[in-house]
């Protein structure tokens, strides 16, 4: 059994997720020998897998919810299959690139790297990445927002978190990694509501609402937003960081 927190809002998650930034596949491209096929592993509902398309003859983008998958974006060249981490069903040696966003930490690592060893060629690309806590250009915001993920949900977020808020730097990772890997962020221009949507996304709100009984981003955060934000409407620029892992 795989570790799914999302299957249960899968059509939110799909509305209100961020996509991954365009010059993030830019640079994959460049490592890249061939460009056959991608594997896109924990796809969701493929927002990774339809941006590796325009470089690859075929994406093959797996995922073990179906509800999830229910969600994906169709494309022609990605192909959507139900399977775990640990048990992609791909041949062996047939991967040009595997892509992992957002989900390695859910992972069991010692049969996921194994499974992607397998079906990697040789000199093959495995990147990993996901989002850190965001900020806006409103400060005040972000001392709210702060608040909100450390005091208010910290304890009720899966024990993986860990390694994402440690900018995965503890997750094993036994690949050659290459180390000068730029920088990248996804960048947004969301209003108050979008910003809501997706922090009602998140494991941990949906963890506390299963054990308290109440919702957190109605219960705590927004009776204090109007205290930083004049105008719900005017959209604020809101900036999340990716870590980022490649490896051969």
């Amino acid at each position: 059994m795989f570790k799914d927190h999302f299957s249960g809002h899968a059509h939110q998650y799909n509305s209100a997720r961020p996509t991954y930034p365009d010059n993030l596949f830019e640079y994959l491209n460049t490592l890249v020998k061939n460009h056959d096929l991608a594997w896109d592993c924990a796809t969701g509902n493929g927002q990774a897998a339809v941006k590796l398309a325009p470089y690859f003859k075929t994406v093959i983008a797996t995922d073990g919810s179906k509800t999830q998958l229910d969600e994906a974006t169709s494309c022609a060249n990605v192909q959507y299959r139900l399977a775990t981490a640990e048990d992609s069903g791909l041949d062996s040696h047939s991967v040009d690139l595997i892509t992992v966003a957002q989900a390695v930490h859910w992972f069991n690592f010692d049969r996921f790297y194994q499974e992607a060893k397998r079906v990697l060629k040789p000199n093959g690309i495995i990147a990993v990445w996901g989002y850190v806590l965001f900020y806006t250009d409103n400060i005040a915001f972000n001392f709210l927002i702060n608040s909100f993920y450390t005091d208010i949900v910290s304890q009720h977020w899966p024990p993986e978190r860990k390694y994402l808020d440690e900018g995965y730097k503890t997750i094993p990772f036994p690949f050659t990694e290459i180390t000068a890997v730029p920088e990248f962020s996804i960048v947004n221009h969301w209003s108050c509501k979008q910003i809501i949507d997706y922090l009602q996304t998140w494991s941990g709100v949906k963890a506390y609402e299963a054990h308290f009984k109440e919702n957190p981003v109605e219960k705590w955060l927004l009776p204090r937003l109007a205290d930083c934000i004049s105008d719900m409407e005017k959209p604020l620029t809101v900036t999340m960081p990716l870590v980022v892992k490649v490896g051969y």
